[in-house]
């Protein structure tokens, strides 16, 4: 493992096997909502590019519809054991909880009518509601059985 100095004081690790070639570019820490990545500009036909470092070690070129998830959520963490190429909608599987909702689990909601702890879990677009629960943390462990059964190595389950 190495580090590669981003802006911002910010850092990005990679392996030994990358460190060389991509520390020959200089490269900027950028914040995209809650996740830092580390990223670096370039020309393509006179036009000015942006280029993610987790995009480049997997060997995506701009332009290229499919995205690099990192499993851990960590965005600067840029070793290849931490990557894998996804589609948009596996890459949104593997999210962490939206901050600003009723629960602090991901797929769980209080409903003030039922007054009770309701599980749903988004699929192609659509949401499914997966029960209404007493408790918070038994919701939470019905999206995480729904979501390994749905998205597999992609889903992002609870800490319960």
């Amino acid at each position: 493992m190495k580090r590669i100095k981003l802006t911002k004081g910010q850092f990005a690790i990679v392996d030994d096997s990358d460190f060389e070639r991509l520390n020959k570019h200089k490269w900027l820490a950028l914040k995209n909502r809650n996740t830092w990545y580390a990223v670096r500009h370039t020309y393509r036909n006179g036009i000015r590019v942006t280029i993610g470092m987790h995009r480049e070690i997997m060997g995506l070129e701009p332009g290229d519809p499919r995205l690099v998830d990192h499993k851990n959520h960590n965005g600067l963490n840029n070793w290849r054991e931490n990557l894998r190429i996804c589609t948009n909608s596996q890459n949104h599987q593997n999210e962490n909880p939206r901050r600003n909702g009723s629960s602090v689990f991901r797929g769980v909601y209080w409903n003030k009518a039922a007054k009770k702890w309701r599980a749903q879990i988004r699929l192609d677009g659509h949401a499914r509601y997966l029960g209404s629960f007493h408790s918070e943390t038994e919701a939470a462990r019905a999206y995480d059985q729904k979501a390994k059964e749905l998205f597999g190595e992609f889903a992002c389950v609870n800490a319960v």
